[in-house]
């Protein structure tokens, strides 16, 4: 029972230590889930379906947005392609706002492999497949990292260069379990906090 509690908890670590800047980087991108989903908003008419990517306090500025884009874009192609661009600009540059990272323009880039690995186990319906490369990839580190700390160990009195190496493998291994340490208890709290605002919700 602690061994598996043990591996969900890495796994989360993992997933949050991992996936938080690649998820960051990908929703500005073509190939991310945003850019595709305003396009179809555009040809529908609807902003409803992406007010959902910006804070509240964003939905304001967005409708607007939309608005005007949609004014524009009915006057010819040109036209269109320069409201849909003012549009999807808008859209992520908010979205960015609100996840505390920086506006740096639309990119036409594929996803990352640890974004994609994400997005098939959405589709596939089981992140069984994502938890164990994770579990496996965290344990062949922590287990280098060790295996350097120990050997490096036995000639760290050797001499100085020694020693040096001995403490450049610990502070290595010691740096990688301790933001593993800090990732599960910082997911831990804030799974603590959602379900406290969700009983809160309910009463």
């Amino acid at each position: 029972m602690w061994t598996r509690r043990l591996a969900t908890a890495a796994f989360a670590a993992a997933m949050t230590t991992f996936l938080a800047a690649a998820a960051l980087a990908h929703c500005d991108t073509t190939s991310g889930p945003i850019i595709p989903e305003a396009k179809a908003a555009l040809e529908r008419g609807d902003v409803t379906p992406v007010l959902k990517w910006v804070h509240k306090d964003d939905e304001a500025a967005i409708t607007a947005a939309f608005t005007n884009a949609l004014a524009v874009r009915s006057q010819g192609p040109e036209a269109k392609e320069l409201a849909d661009q003012y549009f999807l600009e808008t859209l992520i540059r908010l979205h960015r706002a609100g996840e505390g990272a920086p506006y740096t323009g639309i990119k036409d880039e594929p996803a990352g492999p640890v974004v994609t690995m994400a997005e098939d186990a959405l589709a596939a319906g089981s992140a069984d497949e994502l938890v164990d490369r994770f579990n496996r990839h965290m344990a062949m580190v922590i287990r280098e990292r060790f295996a350097g700390v120990v050997n490096a160990a036995k000639e760290k009195d050797d001499s100085v260069e020694a020693g040096r190496a001995y403490v450049a493998a610990y502070v290595t291994y010691m740096h990688y379990v301790e933001g593993l340490h800090d990732a599960i208890v910082a997911t831990g709290a804030h799974h603590a906090e959602a379900g406290a605002g969700e009983a809160a919700h309910q009463h």
